[in-house]
């Protein structure tokens, strides 16, 4: 699939989304998929947007081809949910900017090429004063750590940040200085409805699994699935699953229209990962002690689906956002 430069416009959404569920349902290393996703959402999505003409030659194609790995940096120790919180500082200089803070909990950090990089103008300003920068990692004065060690999507290189006298120039500003909350609620509206697209493909694989299992598993003289509280079990996962996509793809379906899906996302984000967690819950209980075990699949596949009530914003957040996208 083409990603777009030099004025091209967005690949269709429900394109990207449906190859996310594949390759969800194709793959168990959900840490490399959720890296692949933040790295898609997160970065490249805002350069595609709101990149320059120099910007979007310059960056897209590595990043697309995988030359270049994107992150994005946002969160810091205090600025989490509250993410306008944040106190990394842009403090114009001839020519540019010196960037000062600490960013944390960032995907891809260890190892990352490329970030775009959030921090204030002003302080007192909130999200006013949030600028976006396109900060290379071997810029003077970037500063990685070493991955974090994870209970799920152990495979996703998550770290810290350390601007410290960072000096980008003009040109490394994404969008326009001032201008950097549309910069991040553009991204995070296309992140917090498709980056579960994956886990879709999760969702499918459970329940072809569970089915087989349950017809496959005998106790007490017949196939567990004969059991009401097993088949019932499996028929939620089925019902979780089918609910799950339909909010999903209608995002899709509403950005490829050129509308807005900030509640759609919201309610997307919301559904999907309580679901998901709640269907790989389900996976392990059918699996029985085997499910149990830290080298079976069901196992790892509940501690990755922990992660989704909290990447992208938590549940809290999402029933938040929805309260105020009715009016509440």
């Amino acid at each position: 699939m083409a990603i777009p430069t030099n004025g091209d416009s967005m690949p269709r959404l429900s394109d990207l989304i449906a190859v996310m569920e594949g390759l969800g349902y194709g793959t168990d290393d959900q840490g490399l998929l959720f890296s692949l996703n933040a790295h898609l959402w997160r970065t490249m999505v805002p350069l595609v947007l709101y990149g320059t003409p120099e910007q979007r030659e310059r960056y897209p194609p590595g990043l697309a081809d995988g030359t270049l790995i994107g992150a994005n940096a946002s969160t810091e120790p205090e600025a989490g949910s509250d993410i306008y919180a944040m106190k990394t500082s842009a403090r114009p200089a001839e020519g540019g900017y010196f960037l000062n803070g600490t960013k944390t909990y960032i995907t891809s950090a260890p190892v990352a090429d490329l970030m775009v990089v959030y921090a204030t103008l002003d302080e007192k300003a909130g999200p006013l004063g949030i600028t976006a920068f396109l900060v290379e990692a071997d810029t003077p004065g970037v500063q990685g750590s070493s991955a974090f060690d994870k209970m799920g999507l152990r495979t996703a290189a998550m770290g810290l940040i350390d601007l410290r006298g960072c000096w980008v120039a003009d040109s490394a500003v994404l969008g326009r200085p001032g201008r950097g909350s549309q910069v991040f609620e553009s991204a995070m509206e296309y992140e917090r409805g498709s980056i579960l697209a994956a886990c879709l493909g999760v969702m499918r694989r459970q329940v072809e699994k569970a089915v087989d299992h349950a017809r496959r598993r005998q106790q007490f003289g017949q196939p567990i699935g004969k059991f009401q509280a097993v088949s019932h079990r499996i028929a939620d996962m089925k019902v979780r699953l089918d609910a799950a996509r339909a909010l999903v793809q209608r995002i899709g379906e509403l950005k490829d229209q050129g509308e807005s899906a900030t509640l759609e996302a919201a309610v997307a984000k919301l559904f999907v990962s309580e679901a998901y967690v709640q269907s790989s819950l389900d996976a392990v209980r059918l699996q029985g002690a085997k499910g149990y075990l830290s080298e079976n699949p069901e196992s790892w596949q509940l501690r990755d689906a922990i992660g989704s009530l909290l990447y992208s914003g938590t549940s809290d957040i999402q029933h938040n956002i929805i309260a105020r996208e009715l009016g509440l």
